[in-house]
């Protein structure tokens, strides 16, 4: 085996192990929804709770480019912090090169994804879309920690920058990145929540089968599903709303 695949294949291995370490605690995360959103007025949020499991999405993410794409492979070896600090750059135009799709619905979807983990920690966050000044101040904190998510992804020490040196070639980096995500991520929250409410849950008052019904939550919220996977749930968890209906 060529040391640079066994390089990637021990690379991997360590992200999945990271993720996947104390199963213990993902499996007894459904069991304390009730907690992570009290109803006994106290505020404030589990910040480490949603670090922790921002950090295993993280993995995720750098598991799939690194399983996937050989320029991040190829960019795996060299000095680490010679090629970072190579990497972290102030960009030049807007766009970089990325295909539209991702820039415009990958990232929103990711950064979603980042913003529903701080929702899972954030006491008395509301978990339906409404007009209170309760839902919409949750959906703008869980933004800013999409911003925060997003900014690490790019550029911070387990980043793109780092991890494939995304950004040695100045036309690789762009401002849609950093500024798509989080305003992107509010947005498809927003139209998450507004799906959830007003369509899934009508369909899923018509319609008993399970799968049906799974299928449905995971297509309609794939930042949810994300998120849920994320946090050791299933795709189609719900607080409070089993997928059976019972």
């Amino acid at each position: 085996m060529k040391r640079g695949g066994r390089r990637r294949r021990i690379t991997v291995a360590i992200l999945m192990c990271a993720l996947f370490a104390g199963p213990a605690s993902a499996v007894a995360q459904d069991v304390r929804d009730p907690a992570v959103r009290s109803t006994d007025g106290n505020g404030g949020a589990d910040i480490l709770g949603a670090f922790a499991d921002s950090m295993k999405l993280l993995f995720i993410e750098h598991a799939f480019r690194i399983s996937f794409q050989e320029k991040t492979r190829r960019e795996l070896g060299g000095n680490f912090w010679a090629d970072y600090s190579h990497a972290v750059r102030v960009p030049r135009q807007w766009e970089d090169t990325d295909d539209w799709w991702v820039n415009y619905i990958g990232h929103p979807i990711h950064g979603a994804a980042a913003g529903y983990i701080w929702l899972d920690h954030e006491r008395n966050a509301p978990t339906e879309i409404g007009r209170s000044t309760a839902y919409w101040t949750s959906r703008g904190r869980a933004t800013a920690w999409a911003a925060v998510y997003s900014l690490q992804f790019e550029i911070g020490l387990l980043s793109e920058a780092s991890i494939g040196n995304v950004g040695k070639q100045p036309e690789t980096t762009g401002w849609v990145d950093h500024v798509i995500t989080p305003v992107g991520a509010f947005g498809w929250m927003v139209a998450e929540d507004a799906l959830d409410q007003y369509l899934v849950k009508w369909i899923e008052g018509r319609v008993q089968n399970a799968v049906v019904r799974g299928v449905l939550r995971v297509a309609l919220n794939p930042s949810r599903a994300l998120s849920n996977t994320t946090t050791g749930r299933v795709p189609w968890h719900r607080d409070g709303r089993p997928v059976s209906g019972r």
